[in-house]
């Protein structure tokens, strides 16, 4: 995040007089929903002939909010992350146009980390071309299992041969930076299934790799169903299992365990999501977007035509906006920083409140130590191997 000549202003970094923000893009559109999904998405039979009004709005969304901070100064954006949805459906006219307003509204770094999400078989070989043409540098590919009776229960469209087949697509047309997304805890999943799946995903050797257990969302289909006692998953003590396999094979085939649910290799984190990690400032744009910036976190209308709507008036499409400071901006910083397995340094806790954690968390810290699923030193405070298995656990005892 820190640029050489960097200094701080307040929680965010800033570099030649301007404030670091990081850009994150909602792109409301997907082939079809998958029966997991509980992001703001349309199913491209539904959105359909309102892809040129998104980008339209989209745009002008982001010059609004420019204007709307000016006052804080140049903002400087060393990150940018399409995600959706499925951004990949977007033609690349579409995609330029969105990545051209951004640089025009926005100091986009040259070097910056341009991240887009896509669904295996949404992508050719000249889309991905002009993609990166356009200056998109890194790619994460929803993988989600490369077993294909998993795929077909969570309602996926495409198959494992055809996820391998977009990563030397991408290969092929000059992505050397690309993340892998798995799930585990899935129906009818397996520990010998999971095995192979994290075996298939280092045989393609990503520079990034993302392990998440699948949670239940309430209005999804997956919620129906296990209300109704039709969605089999494994037990807990499997789930736990597979956990620690991914960290024991991952790590073993020279992954940083960086994150909770993410590995690296040495120098390819995803810059985009410690933003967010470390709890500093980002703008959203899109419907449900969400943004933390000046200490307010406001999320967006999570439907298009009322975000259409809203933009075309000239507002900002806000529908909730809340200020985070005090005990509860300290307890998130906490909560996000400690997801990072270097945990919460002390020295950058103080430096943005004025106190050391000690200070004000001095009973949880000994409490969470004294159960093994926290570590102290002078340095940082961080989760040990137990406290991995019950991050969420931990992480609660610092919110106010």
């Amino acid at each position: 995040m820190a640029h050489p000549q960097g200094s701080r202003n307040g929680s965010a970094l800033c570099y030649n007089g301007g404030m670091e923000v990081g850009l994150y893009i909602h792109v409301p559109f997907c082939v079809r929903k998958c029966h997991y999904c509980d992001f703001y998405s349309l199913p491209m039979a539904d959105g359909r002939g309102l892809e040129e009004a998104f980008v339209d709005a989209v745009c002008r969304e982001m010059e609004i909010a420019a204007r709307a901070h000016a006052s804080l100064g140049p903002l400087d954006a060393p990150t940018i992350f399409l995600g959706g949805g499925t951004p990949s459906l977007l033609s690349p006219a579409q995609l330029g146009r969105i990545l051209e307003t951004a640089r025009a509204c926005f100091r986009v770094a040259p070097q910056a980390e341009i991240t887009l999400e896509s669904n295996p078989g949404t992508l050719d070989r000249e889309k991905a071309r002009a993609f990166r043409e356009l200056g998109v540098n890194r790619v994460s590919l929803g993988v989600q299992s490369f077993n294909d009776a998993e795929l077909r229960a969570l309602g996926r469209i495409h198959t494992a041969a055809e996820a391998e087949a977009a990563v030397s697509l991408l290969r092929a047309t000059g992505f050397d930076s690309l993340s892998l997304d798995l799930m585990f805890g899935l129906p009818g999943q397996t520990l010998a299934s999971w095995h192979d799946t994290l075996r298939r995903a280092v045989a393609l050797q990503p520079e990034h790799l993302s392990a998440y257990s699948l949670i239940v969302e309430p209005d999804t289909p997956f919620a129906t169903w296990q209300r109704e006692g039709r969605l089999s998953l494994p037990t807990e003590e499997t789930d736990v299992a597979m956990f620690e396999a991914g960290i024991a094979v991952l790590t073993a085939a020279g992954y940083e365990h960086y994150e909770v649910s993410n590995f690296a290799r040495p120098g390819q984190r995803s810059r985009h999501n410690q933003i967010y990690w470390r709890n500093e400032p980002y703008l959203g744009f899109g419907p449900s977007a969400v943004s933390y910036l000046g200490g307010v976190r406001a999320a967006n209308v999570r439907s298009l035509s009322r975000y259409l709507e809203a933009v075309a008036r000239g507002e900002r499409p806000v529908e909730t906006a809340e200020r985070i400071e005090g005990a509860l901006e300290m307890g998130e910083t906490m909560m996000v920083g400690l997801r990072l397995l270097e945990g919460m340094e002390h020295a950058r806790f103080r430096e943005r409140f004025g106190v050391p954690p000690e200070a004000v968390y001095g009973e949880q810290i000994r409490r969470l130590v004294a159960a093994g699923l926290l570590r102290a030193d002078d340095a940082r405070l961080s989760l040990t191997h137990q406290g991995l298995l019950f991050a969420n656990d931990v992480m609660a005892e610092f919110l106010p």
